[in-house]
This record gives structure tokens, C-alpha cells and sequence, in this order.
């Protein structure tokens, strides 16, 4: 009997986060488990909502945890070497058991990541998240760059892992990428060399790209991640805390009998008895044990299924392997950078012997000008409180459409290098055909 009653009490401790017998049990199940620490021990209704934030957060974080996890196998199994990288990814593919499907996984997750992170900072931008609400001592302004800041170290660790196949895609897409970033003055050449070890991309290049992939930017994923969650809590939450607070009203309600309402102050007439108004807070509360454990759950389980799914439609692909010696035609750069490759394009004007470096103006002037107005804008903006933590509020209707503009500007321009730029990026439409282009050795 002292066997079962002891498992069952394990039982009821592993399982209390998800089906707790009281608020204490519930609070308990916050306080006392590392990652449920994060949350409050009570939520509103908001908060939990699935169509105010639609839980892309924890879409991004989850899919980070598959590339961990893959990650981490796929790294006892590529050999980070020029001669044998392609090889030992030729093997996970068609050698190593399940290796496709891990690879699949892997390289599905990394892009439904930055897809995700980005959708997350949209949704932040258009309820007006970054701006501070009625709770002391907020800042979420620097969350706010903080969360560009996880943004643009998605696309890094996505970027350096682009090259580790080693394959003729990966080479190339690099080779783009690193030539637009050279375009940037003063420090643009010096940055190349950075990236690649050199003025080529080979060993160097490789083993640079390797290390930064599989440790130094995990980790500062890793420490923004965790800087942000505590900045939310801090913050009061999610914004739309603020937007519930003010909806909220004083309702006159009786005196609780074993508390002195007029201790520090003073009342009128012969009597202390005093009417008492307030917020029934309790009203648009409920414990985040079991009622956000459990969405935290579909939502992992949904978010794991959805890759799973997408990992054997999509194959990962693997091209022929590297040679710098043979140039695709078109050479193109990732495909969350292909828009930046379409303005350099764009902003390449040839007006006679002078010609416009398109690299500079579009590949490092204007996102880098985009990535400081994101920066300075939650200081810019000067909408009331009342806009916090609500979509698409009238009083920041200019700046959202404004903003909207500019993402669908990017994803008009990202769709327009993946799928209609041809042979001398010329455009082509879907149904046209492209020329076949005679390989030069």
C-alpha cells in the first residue's frame, strides 16, 4: 500500500499542472515548475483569447525546441568539413535511418520560425503592444527591441545554417547574401571577412558558420528569450491587460466586516461605516493552472504536428555539391533575404558609365533605415492609452496601414524573387517557361 500511495502521489505531482484539485494546487503548479514560472499564477480571459495573440510566441518558441532537439542529433551525424560535409548530408538523407525525415523537420521548423517571429512582431505593431499602459514601472519599449532583436537573430541563425549542406544552393545563396552585405560602407567589407574567415567561402567560411549555427546564436536566442518573457511580466503582462483595466468599472459593493476601511482616513458624519466601491478583479481572472497549461499544450502538440506533416510533403532539398567554378542561373539568396536581392535589383540603375550600387541602397541603406524607425518608433508614437492592447484602434489607423504597407511590400517582393525571377533574374510569369540555360565550366 506505502508502494501505491507513493505513486500516486507522483502521479498527482506530475500531473496537478494540467488538472489541479484547488487554487492551491493550481498557484502551486505555477510557482514550483521552472517553465509554467514564466506565466502569473491567474491570467484573464484576454490573455488566454486565442484571436489576440494567437499564441505566436509560443508558436516560436516551440518550433526553436524542435531545432534544438534536432539539431543536436543531426550534429552527431555532419561532419563540418568542405571534403565530407556533403557526404555525411548525402547519408542523413539517404543512408541514416529516418534521416531524411530529421533533416526535413529541422529545416521546415527554421523557416516556419522566422515566418512566425515575424508575424509575431506584426501582431505586436498593429495593437499597439510596445506602447506602456497603466502599470507602474513598464518599459515595454525595450521589449519591443529586444523583440527586433530576436527577429534579426532568427534570420542569423536560419543564414548560417543555409551553408552546412554544402550543396550547390546553399554556396551560392551564400555567396549572394554575403556579397549585399559588403555593400554596407566602411565596415562592409570587413564584415564579409568576418562571416567567411577570408575573402572566400571555404573552410573558414564553413567552420565559421558551423559554430555560430550550433552555439553562439542558441544562445543569445536563448538569453533574449528569457530577457523578454521576464520583461512581460514585468511589463503587467500582455497588453491587453491595460485595454481590460480600462473597460473595467467600480461596482458599490458591502463592506467586508473584518477589515477597518477609515483606519487612515476620514469620514463624514456620526458613523464610520462607509460605502466601498471597486473592481471585481476576480471577474476576468482565472488560474493559469489548468486553464493556460492546457492551451500551452494544444498548442505544442499543434505546432509539432504541423511540422511533422509539412517534413514528409517537403523533402529538404540537397542539389548537386558545391562548385565554385559552376554559377546557377539565377543565383538567388535565401528566400527571406530575396526581397532585399529584388531591391537591389530595383535600385541598380545603370545612367550611362555611372551606375548606382542597387547593393548599397537597397541591400543595406533601407533595411537598415526599416530596422532604426522600428527601433525608434514606440518613442515616436504618441496615441493614447486607450489604443493599448487592441487591434487596429482608430486613433492609430495612419501608422498601422502605414506599417502594413511595408510588410506587404516585403512579401509582395519576397513572392516575386521565389517564384517569377528567371535565367539573368529576368520575370516570368507562372505559366512561361524558362529558357534552358547552357551550364559553363
Amino acid at each position: 500500500m506505502a508502494i501505491v500511495d507513493a505513486a500516486v502521489k507522483s502521479y498527482r505531482r506530475l500531473t496537478n499542472m494540467w488538472n489541479p484539485r484547488s487554487e492551491k494546487e493550481a498557484g502551486d503548479a505555477i510557482v514550483k515548475n521552472i517553465l509554467l514560472h514564466w506565466f502569473p499564477n491567474k491570467i484573464t480571459l484576454g490573455s488566454l483569447s486565442w484571436n489576440y495573440s494567437f499564441y505566436l510566441g509560443t508558436i516560436s518558441f516551440v518550433l526553436f525546441m524542435i531545432l534544438v532537439i534536432t539539431g543536436v542529433v543531426l550534429m552527431f551525424l555532419y561532419v563540418p568539413s568542405v571534403e565530407r560535409a556533403y557526404g555525411s548530408v548525402k547519408d542523413i538523407e539517404f543512408v541514416v535511418s529516418f534521416g531524411w525525415f530529421l533533416r526535413a523537420a529541422h529545416r521546415i521548423a527554421a523557416h516556419l520560425m522566422v515566418a512566425v517571429v515575424f508575424l509575431h512582431m506584426v501582431r505586436v505593431f498593429v495593437t499597439g503592444a510596445f506602447k506602456n499602459g497603466s502599470a507602474v514601472d513598464t518599459h515595454r519599449p525595450l521589449n519591443w527591441i529586444i523583440g527586433i532583436a530576436l527577429l534579426l537573430s532568427t534570420l542569423l541563425l536560419s543564414f548560417t545554417g543555409y551553408l552546412l549542406p554544402w550543396d550547390q544552393l546553399a554556396y551560392w545563396a551564400i555567396t549572394v547574401g554575403t556579397n549585399i552585405a559588403s555593400a554596407a560602407p566602411i565596415v562592409g567589407k570587413w564584415l564579409r571577412f568576418f562571416l567567411l574567415g577570408g575573402n572566400e567561402i571555404d573552410q573558414n567560411a564553413l567552420i565559421r558558420f558551423y559554430v555560430l549555427h550550433v552555439f553562439f546564436l542558441p544562445m543569445i536566442v536563448v538569453l533574449l528569450f528569457s530577457w523578454h518573457m521576464w520583461r512581460v511580466r514585468k511589463d503587467g503582462g500582455l497588453a491587453i491587460v491595460d485595454h481590460e483595466v480600462l473597460s473595467q468599472k467600480a461596482e458599490t459593493t458591502i463592506p467586508i466586516q473584518s477589515k477597518t476601511y477609515s483606519l487612515l482616513g476620514i469620514t463624514n458624519g456620526t458613523t464610520v461605516h462607509v460605502q466601498n466601491t471597486m473592481v471585481d478583479e476576480e471577474k476576468n481572472t482565472i488560474p493559469s493552472s489548468p486553464h493556460l497549461t492546457r492551451r500551452l499544450l494544444i498548442v505544442t502538440l499543434a505546432t509539432f504536428v504541423v511540422v511533422v506533416i509539412l517534413s514528409v510533403v517537403f523533402r529538404a532539398p540537397l542539389e548537386a555539391p558545391a562548385n565554385p567554378a559552376v554559377t546557377p542561373n539565377p543565383a538567388k539568396a535565401p528566400w527571406y533575404f530575396l526581397w532585399l536581392q529584388e531591391i537591389v535589383t530595383v535600385t541598380t540603375i545603370k545612367l550611362g558609365s555611372f551606375t548606382i550600387n542597387g547593393a548599397l541602397i537597397g541591400g543595406v541603406l533601407l533595411p537598415g533605415l526599416l530596422v532604426l524607425l522600428a527601433i525608434w518608433w514606440p518613442y515616436r508614437d504618441k496615441s493614447s492609452i486607450n489604443s493599448v492592447g487592441v487591434w487596429f484602434p482608430e486613433e492609430r489607423k495612419v501608422q498601422n496601414r502605414v506599417f502594413i504597407a511595408i510588410c506587404l511590400f516585403i512579401v509582395v517582393f519576397t513572392i516575386i524573387g521565389t517564384f517569377l525571377r528567371g535565367p539573368y533574374w529576368n520575370f516570368y510569369w507562372p505559366w512561361e517557361t524558362w529558357p534552358e540555360i547552357p551550364v559553363k565550366f
